[in-house]
């Protein structure tokens, strides 16, 4: 048992995924960081100095004067601001994935496209039209001869 969980664990997709989570985790991080020390201040300020992660809805009825009162004494809020800077962390995450996966395809494609200079592994039938092997002296498909 112990060595087909070794076996299992040092597959490469096992491994690889390993990696994007640790360095997913990092990268949300970074991004936490970006919208709530960097975006959010010049917004905030543009709105007239309002911090959004300490907007809240106060639905216990008992006046509180921050967020973190509120919360300290077991209020029931709704925090919006909170909610609002991970609607902005998600969307900066989202597209920087975008942009890296789309890069990736775009590479990959780039790497599958055969060089214009090489020599064409495959040809028609005259016949049926269907794509056989350059090498084919018989059409698989309609059985007729290739000269």
């Amino acid at each position: 048992m112990f060595k087909d969980f070794k076996e299992f664990i040092m597959r490469g997709n096992v491994v690889d995924m390993a990696v994007g989570v640790i360095i997913g985790s990092a990268f949300g991080k970074i991004v936490g960081s970006l919208v709530t020390d960097v975006i959010m201040p010049p917004i905030g300020r543009l709105t007239g100095g309002v911090d959004f992660s300490s907007l809240y809805i106060n639905l216990s009825g008992t006046a509180y004067t921050s967020l973190a009162e509120a919360q300290k004494a077991g209020a029931a809020t709704i925090n919006y601001g909170v909610f609002l800077n991970t609607i902005i962390n998600f969307m900066i995450v989202a597209g920087a994935m975008f942009l890296v996966v789309s890069q990736m395809n775009a590479l990959k494609k780039r790497f599958e496209k055969p060089h214009p200079d090489a020599a064409p592994t495959t040809k028609e039938c005259p016949l049926c039209l269907s794509v056989i092997p350059i090498k084919a002296v018989k059409c698989a498909h309609c059985a007729s001869d290739i000269k």
